[in-house]
C-alpha cells in the first residue's frame, strides 16, 4: 500500500512517499522537492557482526548521472567510485543520525540514498537526511528520531529557507541545520565572513523550520510505521564496572593527567593492561575494554566539570602553545607549517594555469573548481602503522571543510588568474588537525604571494555534559577530549566573521544557548591564533615564487580567436611548443599566457598580438612578399592578411619591373594606405621610405631600426591586489592547447 504525505516548506512542496519502491528493505522512502527525487532505504542485518566493539552503521550516497539526463563521461560509460560531493553528502547524512542509535547495537545497519532525479536547483543532500530519518522511522529498526534538516541562506541580507542553487550563488551563507524536536544534532556551514550573532539567528531560523519536517515524518510513521524489533546488544555485566572501579582505586585520574599525549597514553595503557590481566577469563576482552573506556570517560568528565582541570593541565579556554613557519621548501610555490601543541600540519601551495581547473562530474551547477584543498592523514602522524593510498571519507571531509573555510578569501580570477591547489600534510596529530590545516594553508597562501582578502584561522571546541544538565565548553580540544567528549565543534573564520562551521555531537542534541557560548568562546580563540600567525607573515608576499608561472592577461577580439587557434589547434600548439608557455583562451577573448621565463612569455604575447591584430589604415607593418605580379607585389602583413603594393608604390622613383625592387620571400616595411569597400588592402613601401628620408639618394630596401607601432590591445599586469571572494572562471572554461 502506498502512503504519501506532503507539506509546504520554503515555498515548495516536500513530498514523502513509501510503499511504491524497495518493499524488501526494512524501510524505504522517496523524498521529492521540486523535481529532485531521492530514494532512501534502511536495512538492519538479522545477525550481529562478529568481533567488533562499535555500532556498525554505514551510509552510502549514490549519484546517478541519469538523474540529470547525462551519460557518464568515463570510458565504461557508467558510474565509478563516488565523487567528492557524494562522499560529503554521505557524511552529512550519517552525522545527525548516529547519536540517535543505541551504541550497544551490533547488528549492521545500512542506509543507501540513490539520487533518481536532479533538477540542479533543489539540492538532494538535505533530502537524503530527511529520507534516511523517515525510512528508519517507518522501519522496525530501533531509532530515536525523527530528524528534520534544512538549508539556510543569507541572500541580500535576508535569511532564506532552502535556497535554490542559483540563490546560493548570491548567498553569504550556506548552512545546514539538522535536529530533533528540542535540540540541534548537527551544523554544517560555509559562509562569507558572517558575524556570530547572524550565525546564531540563522541556526535558530533553521531549527524552527525543522519542526514542520519532523511533524511530516511523524504523520508518515503513524500511517506506515512498523513495530520496532529488538536488536542484538553488546552484553555488559553490571558488576564489571564496579570491579574495574575498585581495581583502579583513584589511579585513573593520575594516569589521565600528563602534559604529552605519549606519557598519558602510556600511563593509561599500563592500567588498561593491568585490569585486563586481573579480569581475564571471567569476562570477555571486549567487555573489559568497553567498561574501562566508560570509566575513563567518566573520570575525564568529573575532572573537568568539578575541578576545571583538563588532562594536560590547561584551563577551559587556554590554547596550546603555537608556532608558525613559512618558506620551508625551496621549490614549492608556497609553504607554511603550523604547530599547536602536538598537532602539526605542513601545507603547500601550487599555482597553475586556468586550464588546470578541476573538472567536476556532479549533479550540481558547479562544473569546474579553480581552488582546491586536499588533506592527507598518514599513519605516522599518530605514531602508528597503517594503510597509505587513496583518501578515506574522513580525509575527503576534512579537506573539503578547510577548502570551504578558505574559499571566501581567495582572489577572483580577474585579479589573480591562477588555478590554486593547496595540500595539507598532517605530520603529528593530537586533536583538531582539520583546523590546523586551515591555519597552515593560510600561511602557505601568504607565502606564495596569493593576495587573499584576509587571513583565516580555525579552532575546535569541545563539550563535556554532566548528568545534572551542567556542562563545560573547551577551547582547542586535544585527542582524548575529542574521543571521550560530547562535541566536536569546528569554527573557522577571519577577524571579521565566520567562513566555515562543522558541529558533530555524541549526545542526543544540544541547545542554542550552548552553541552561542561555544561560538563566542571560539571567536576569542580564533583572534588569538590570527595574532600569532600575523607575527610570522603579516601579508601576502609582493611577488609569487620564481618557480611559479607568471600569468599575463590580454584581450583580443573574440572574432579573432580562430586565427590564434589555427586549423585543428595547429597555430596555438606551435606557439606553446616554441616558447614553452601555457596559453588559455576563453570565449570572451581573454587570453592568459603563463611562463616562468619572462622573455619567452613576451615573445609569445608579441606573436599572439600579431596574429589577432586588426589592420588599421595609416599603421606600418613588417611583412613578407608572397607573390609577384606585373602590376605589383602581394605582402602578408599579418597572419592570413595580405595587401597589394602597386608597382608605383614600391619605391620613391620610377620602377620599371617589380623584380627590380623585391622578390618572393623578401621582408619589407609597408604602410596601409587604404582598405576599400571589398576589404582589399592597399600598401605603400614608398611612403615608408619617404617618411624615413631615405628616398633622395635613390636607395631601396627595408629601413633599419623601424619599429612597429604599439599593439592596440589591453593588457593586465601579472597580478594585483583588489577584489576577492569566489573562484569563478568568467568568460567560460579556458581552452588550453
Amino acid at each position: 500500500m502506498i502512503h504519501r504525505v506532503e507539506r509546504e516548506v520554503g515555498g515548495r512542496t516536500l513530498i514523502l512517499e513509501t510503499g511504491r519502491f524497495a518493499e524488501q528493505a526494512n524501510g524505504a522512502v522517496t523524498v521529492q522537492y521540486g523535481d529532485t527525487v531521492v530514494l532512501v532505504t534502511a536495512v538492519m542485518s538479522k545477525t550481529a557482526r562478529e568481533g567488533i566493539d562499535f555500532f556498525p552503521l554505514t551510509v552510502d550516497y549514490e549519484e546517478r548521472q541519469y538523474a540529470a539526463g547525462r551519460i557518464p563521461g568515463s570510458f565504461l560509460r557508467r558510474e565509478g567510485r563516488p565523487s567528492q560531493e557524494a562522499t560529503l553528502a554521505a557524511r552529512l547524512t550519517d552525522r545527525p543520525l548516529r547519536p540517535l542509535f543505541d551504541k550497544r547495537i551490533r547488528n549492521e545497519v545500512q542506509i543507501i540514498t540513490t539520487v533518481m532525479s536532479a533538477d540542479r536547483e533543489n539540492q538532494p543532500d538535505i533530502l537524503s537526511i530527511i529520507g534516511a530519518s523517515a525510512a528508519l522511522g517507518i522501519s522496525d529498526i530501533p531509532f530515536e528520531g525523527p530528524v528534520g534538516a534544512v538549508r539556510v541562506g543569507l541572500v541580500d541580507g535576508v535569511l532564506v529557507l532552502n535556497p535554490t542553487s542559483s540563490e546560493l550563488l548570491r548567498s553569504k551563507l550556506d548552512l545546514v541545520v539538522a535536529g530533533i524536536r528540542d535540540a540541534i544534532l548537527m551544523v554544517e556551514c560555509g559562509a562569507n565572513e558572517v558575524p556570530e550573532r547572524v550565525m546564531i539567528e540563522a541556526i535558530r531560523f533553521g531549527q524552527e523550520a525543522n519542526q514542520a519536517i519532523i511533524e511530516l515524518q511523524e504523520e508518515l510513521i503513524r500511517a506506515a510505521g512498523k513495530p520496532k524489533r529488538q536488536p542484538i546488544l553488546a552484553e555488559m555485566p553490571e558488576e564489571l564496572h564496579a570491579e574495574i572501579a575498585q581495581l583502579l582505586a583513584g589511579r585513573l585520574a593520575l594516569a589521565l593527567h600528563h602534559p604529552t599525549k605519549q606519557e598519558r597514553e602510556a600511563a593509561v595503557q599500563a592500567l588498561r593492561d593491568e585490569v585486563a590481566a586481573a579480569l581475564a577469563g571471567r569476562y570477555e576482552s571486549k567487555q573489559i575494554q568497553l567498561a574501562f573506556d566508560a570509566q575513563l570517560e567518566a573520570q575525564l568528565a568529573r575532572d573537568i566539570l568539578e575541578e576545571g582541570r583538563r588532562p594536560d593541565g590547561r584551563t577551559l579556554t587556554q590554547i596550546r602553545p603555537i608556532s608558525c613557519e613559512v618558506r620551508l621548501l625551496p621549490r614549492v610555490h608556497g609553504s607554511g607549517l603550523f604547530t599547536r601543541g602536538q598537532t602539526q600540519v605542513l601545507s603547500t601551495v601550487t599555482l597553475g594555469s586556468m586550464s588546470e581547473q578541476q573538472e567536476l562530474e556532479s549533479l550540481g551547477l558547479e562544473e569546474y573548481r579553480r581552488f582546491m584543498h586536499h588533506y592527507n592523514f598518514p599513519p605516522f602522524s599518530t605514531g602508528e602503522t597503517g594503510r597509505v593510498g587513496a583518501p578515506r571519507r574522513r580525509e575527503i571531509g576534512h579537506g573539503a571543510l578547510a577548502e570551504r573555510a578558505l574559499e571566501p578569501v581567495i582572489p577572483a580570477e580577474e585579479t589573480f588568474p591562477y588555478t590554486i591547489r593547496v595540500v595539507s600534510e598532517v605530520l603529528s596529530s593530537n586533536g583538531s588537525t582539520s583546523m590546523a590545516s586551515v591555519c597552515a594553508s593560510t600561511l602557505a597562501l601568504l607565502d606564495a604571494g596569493v593576495p587573499i582578502r584576509a587571513p583565516v584561522a580555525g579552532i575546535a571546541m569541545g563539550l563535556i555534559m554532566g548528568e545534572q544538565g551542567n556542562y563545560a565548553i573547551l577551547t582547542d580540544i586535544q585527542g582524548v577530549e575529542d574521543a571521550f567528549g560530547d562535541m566536536d565543534f569546528k569554527v573557522a573564520g577571519t577577524e571579521k566573521g565566520i567562513t566555515a562551521l562543522q558541529m558533530d555531537i555524541k549526545v542526543k542534541g544540544i541547545t542554542l544557548e550552548i552553541m552561542e557560548r561555544a561560538l563566542t568562546q571560539a571567536r576569542d580563540g580564533r583572534l588569538y591564533i590570527l595574532g600569532k600567525m600575523r607575527e610570522t607573515i603579516p601579508a601576502p608576499r609582493a611577488e609569487v615564487s620564481p618557480f611559479a608561472p607568471r600569468m599575463t592577461t590580454l584581450y583580443i577580439n573574440p572574432d579573432k580567436i580562430r586565427f590564434l587557434i589555427g586549423p585543428g589547434g595547429k597555430t596555438i600548439r606551435g606557439l606553446t611548443e616554441k616558447y614553452k608557455v601555457t596559453i588559455d583562451v576563453s570565449d570572451d577573448g581573454k587570453v592568459v599566457v603563463g611562463s616562468t621565463n619572462e622573455e619567452n612569455a613576451a615573445n609569445a604575447i608579441r606573436e599572439i598580438e600579431a596574429l589577432t591584430r586588426d589592420v588599421v589604415v595609416g599603421d606600418i607593418y613588417q611583412g613578407k612578399v608572397t607573390r609577384l605580379m606585373s602590376f605589383g607585389a602581394f605582402v602578408e602583413i599579418l597572419p592570413g592578411k595580405e595587401g597589394l603594393i602597386h608597382i608605383s608604390e614600391l619605391a620613391p622613383y620610377r620602377v620599371n619591373t617589380v623584380e627590380e625592387v623585391v622578390k618572393e620571400g623578401d621582408e619589407v616595411t609597408v604602410k596601409v594606405t587604404e582598405i576599400d569597400r571589398m576589404g582589399r588592402i592597399n600598401l605603400s613601401r614608398r611612403a615608408v621610405l619617404e617618411a624615413a628620408g631615405s628616398g633622395a639618394d635613390g636607395q631601396v630596401g627595408t629601413e633599419e631600426g623601424e619599429q612597429l607601432p604599439p599593439p592596440r590591445f589591453e593588457r593586465r599586469p601579472e597580478r594585483g591586489r583588489g577584489g576577492g571572494g569566489g573562484s569563478g572562471a568568467g568568460g567560460g572554461r579556458p581552452r588550453r592547447f
